[in-house]
């Protein structure tokens, strides 16, 4: 077979008679085998031409090769195709290609699904782009200048990575009657902090709102109240819930210009000032009179550990109590914790002192986005941000409390305030006469989709907002005027707020609560149970060089070798005498008696 019969059956290779008329060598590896098409016998001058040029192609290119030079052209040929129908695409800027994320970024914050539209990251304002027409190459409309939007495809949006989560039945315990933590599902801490809505909430009807404050108060205690809370009357009070544009109402620190300087509730001018430059999310704890013991917060991003403020409001007494107990000197900052020490409280009472932190932050940490309260005697374990996404931003929320795990009456949790002692009965009984003059009733289905009117308030997740600020500052005043019982006068606020306003609390179920904070006892109770402990397991008696003859009652060698009696009540401890162990009979020791006589005195 020559090479002219294989050129003249072969339909797959080209032909060479527009390189030889140009008078250009081409190899045929430069040529576009794709492109090509069989040639006629009158293309060539005759059949020895072709017997001298197919020949050639095939000493530079065997068969296997030129089959290899055509899928690598065909795919080429693929390839420019998809770039040419891709232009049309790249022509409309998604949002998302202006933000600067990169796909693998986007991957692990959403791995539902990989569409990244109808989304914006925190801080960075949505750009409008336009496009001006006059600048087309072919300027068919070059007389005009029309100014047009571009279209981005609205597609459904994102599923959240929690949306299916349902909350399972708690576990049968019979054992286990009382309150427990139940699963909650939050997202990573990376994609929380995307999830932070770019600007503040919108405050529904209040715009602005500012404080009453005056150097020369005069005590007016007939109205109830404290020179802190600057005594607002009756009528002040009434007015207060009066929801307009812009208002003034007290809201503490009624003496003196700044909170913290010469108001009461004192902090030192450093501190002030470190505490006006926290700008993201303030997490806030207080333990006054030594009442509690310092939690250290667990499961902290690093994220968090360096744009989140932890701030510990501590009295002088607490302060010196943690430095005789941990030997700490320099008390500033203790783990996550950032101590402040506040001067000249405005109250006798621990816990009222502690309400001031608890329901004024806002007015502590003035340029803070949001904060989380959570009181000292709760460990928090999850990330503030976490907490905040799965509380607020996903319920497009800007206040969130946990209610009551057992009661959701205002009528009945008076009535276990005053079993447990909690305060004085008389001051209790005169609230809830006050409240049922204004119109408090017990709660009942009609209330609905209020779930509760008893708030678990030792945890409060807050947006720093018009709406949210004056809500806290009424609560504060009613815990100001009347007894330190938060949860009592919580509903009376919270209805005469919503009755005028557009504007929901989320009140989440405590064993959501329980979830990412752990309850720790007060610090008495903890020194109670650590002597009740020791009186029940004491601790093993010193070995002496006394022969076992002459040893004291319960000190015997080979009894210190077995350890202490185990679980062994204090009145049940008995003293053994000393036994003959040659004729078995018991005899009185004169040492033990005379240490049983000095232990009865």
């Amino acid at each position: 077979m020559t090479g002219g019969s294989l050129g003249l059956r072969s339909g797959s290779y080209g032909s060479l008679q527009p390189q030889l008329q140009n008078g250009v060598a081409v190899f045929p590896t430069q040529l576009p085998p794709i492109l090509v098409r069989k040639t006629s016998r009158m293309s060539l001058s005759g059949s020895r031409e072709k017997e001298r040029i197919l020949p050639r192609i095939f000493k530079f290119a065997g068969r296997r090769k030129v089959g290899m030079l055509l899928l690598l052209v065909a795919s080429a040929a693929v390839l420019s195709f998809i770039s040419v129908v891709s232009k049309d695409e790249d022509a409309s800027v998604s949002p998302e290609s202006r933000m600067g994320f990169t796909d693998h970024v986007w991957k692990f914050v959403n791995p539902v699904r990989p569409s990244r539209n109808d989304f914006s990251p925190p801080f960075i304002p949505a750009k409008e782009t336009t496009v001006d027409s006059t600048s087309n190459t072919n300027h068919e409309s070059a007389t005009t200048h029309n100014v047009t939007h571009l279209s981005v495809p609205i597609l459904p949006p994102m599923p959240h990575p929690c949306e299916s989560f349902s909350l399972p039945p708690p576990p049968a315990d019979k054992k286990r009657t009382g309150p427990r933590p139940c699963p909650v599902c939050y997202v990573p801490v990376e994609q929380a902090v995307l999830l932070m809505p770019p600007s503040p909430s919108a405050s529904p009807f209040l715009k602005n709102l500012s404080y009453f404050s005056e150097d020369n108060l005069i005590a007016s205690e007939s109205n109830g109240g404290s020179v802190f809370g600057g005594y607002p009357s009756l009528l002040q009070r009434n007015e207060s819930f009066n929801i307009k544009e812009s208002m003034m109402v007290h809201c503490g620190f009624a003496k003196g210009k700044k909170p913290g300087r010469e108001t009461g509730f004192d902090i030192n001018e450093t501190d002030l000032l470190e505490m006006e430059e926290c700008h993201d999310v303030v997490v806030a704890s207080a333990i006054f009179g030594k009442y509690d013991v310092m939690q250290q917060p667990k499961n902290i991003s690093e994220y968090a550990k360096r744009n989140a403020c932890f701030y510990m409001f501590v009295d002088e007494e607490t302060e010196l109590y943690i430095k005789n107990s941990s030997g700490l000197v320099d008390t500033k900052r203790v783990g996550l914790w950032i101590v402040v020490v506040v001067r000249n409280l405005p109250f006798v009472d621990a816990r009222r002192n502690g309400k001031v932190p608890k329901l004024l932050l806002h007015r502590l940490f003035p340029n803070a986005r949001f904060s989380l309260w959570i009181d000292g005697k709760l460990k928090l374990v999850v990330d503030p941000y976490q907490v905040l996404e799965r509380f607020l931003w996903r319920k497009n929320s800007t206040f969130a409390i946990s209610k009551h795990y057992r009661r959701f009456d205002v009528f009945v949790e008076a009535e276990a305030n005053k079993a447990a002692g909690k305060y004085d009965n008389a001051s209790i009984d005169y609230q809830i006469e006050f409240y049922k003059k204004e119109g408090l009733t017990p709660y009942s289905l009609s209330k609905l989709p209020i779930t509760s009117d008893v708030p678990e308030g030792c945890v409060i997740i807050k947006e720093h907002i018009p709406i949210t600020n004056l809500f806290t500052c009424l609560w504060f005043n009613e815990v100001d005027r009347f007894t330190s019982r938060d949860q009592i006068s919580f509903s009376t606020v919270r209805d005469r707020i919503m009755s005028q306003v557009n504007w929901t609390i989320n009140m989440f179920m405590d064993c959501e609560r329980r979830n990412f904070v752990v309850q720790e006892y007060h610090r008495d109770l903890l020194e109670q149970r650590k002597a009740l402990a020791s009186l029940i397991y004491p601790p093993p008696p010193v070995v002496t060089n006394e022969s076992p003859g002459e040893s004291l009652p319960g000190t015997h060698p080979q009894r210190l070798a077995r350890g202490p009696p185990s679980k062994r009540l204090p009145g049940k401890i008995s003293t053994r005498r000393g036994r003959d162990k040659r004729s078995g009979s018991r005899r009185h020791h004169p040492r033990a008696a005379a240490g049983r006589d000095n232990s009865s005195i």
